[in-house]
């Protein structure tokens, strides 16, 4: 069994945002104070809070707080959940003698999904999904939902759109063996490089936009923040930043199920961009940014190959 997430958009009334977005506030409240008293119980008193400790808190919360019950309850009891998830990765980072990096509070706006874990969602007839305490929604229902339905996270992006992500399991199915084996040395000139001689051009998508990206920052610095033409001119900048994005990921992703469906084994250089981009790089940062994120590309090879391949890229 593999897990696998099918993504769609939705297009909410304007009640409806407003409901979504009173759902996120009051998740980012619970995170706030579920993170609150575990770290209170821990410097004062040397406690550990767990999970279900917080979770039981919620009740005398919504008494206290009225408000918080517009969201649905397994909706924040999974805020606990995701509060005690954000403490375990930071214990596993401290014995692994990485940077930890300890849970932060969310700040207005930073908190950008909610998820409904068992229930309080169904999909219906005529492209509609019906949300608890939200309503029924239409959704663009672009592709089949496959597999069995786990959980539903609802997400907010950058420029305000809505998008409902379904966590699925279901059985791979392979595709037929083939007797080709290829390495990939990616670069910045040539965004790839094959052992078999070929090569994939580097398509450059900031380079592409960075006048128009150039323009819309300096529009954006003229302006008063908090005024309503600065956060206008901002949604324009951010929309240039998607736009980028979605080319990469595009590409990326095109690339990758071609070489997965034309090789059996793909081997790529083990490279440390984070660490090429921080250390004596500088000059070529940009350029290594904008090469379609290499990491972004292997992982995506690597996730393709376990599932239509069975098996792992190595390194």
């Amino acid at each position: 069994m593999v897990t696998k997430v099918f993504k769609y958009r939705l297009y909410p009334t304007k009640a409806q945002r407003t409901a979504m977005n009173d759902t996120l506030d009051a998740c980012r409240w619970v995170y706030n104070k579920t993170l609150e008293l575990r770290k209170e119980a821990w410097e004062e008193r040397g406690e550990s809070i767990s999970r279900y400790e917080t979770i039981n808190m919620l009740p005398d919360w919504k008494r206290e707080y009225p408000w918080l019950k517009q969201a649905h309850s397994q909706v924040l009891q999974e805020v606990c959940t995701r509060v005690d998830l954000a403490f375990q990765s930071f214990f596993r980072r401290c014995k692994a003698d990485q940077n930890p990096g300890y849970p932060r509070f969310q700040g207005r706006g930073w908190y950008k999904s909610f998820t409904y874990p068992q229930s309080g969602f169904e999909l219906l007839e005529n492209e509609r999904l019906r949300l608890s305490k939200i309503g029924n929604m239409k959704i663009v229902y672009h592709r089949p939902l496959e597999g069995e339905m786990k959980r539903l996270h609802i997400k907010r992006d950058a420029l305000g759109n809505w998008f409902a992500c379904f966590v699925v399991e279901l059985e791979p199915e392979h595709l037929p063996p083939v007797s080709q084996v290829v390495g990939v040395d990616v670069g910045l000139e040539k965004f790839a490089t094959l052992s078999n001689g070929d090569t994939l051009d580097n398509p450059r998508f900031f380079r592409q936009e960075e006048k128009d990206l150039a323009k819309a920052q300096r529009k954006l610095s003229e302006c008063k923040k908090g005024t309503r033409e600065y956060h206008k001119r901002r949604r324009v900048v951010r929309h240039i930043h998607r736009r980028i994005k979605n080319k990469r990921k595009d590409f990326i992703h095109k690339l990758s199920r071609w070489l997965v469906d034309n090789y059996q084994i793909i081997v790529f250089e083990d490279l440390d961009i984070q660490t090429m981009q921080d250390g004596n790089y500088r000059s070529m940062n940009k350029s290594i940014g904008d090469a379609a994120r290499n990491v972004s590309f292997e992982s995506s090879v690597e996730v393709m190959c376990s599932v239509l391949r069975g098996s792992k890229c190595p390194s």
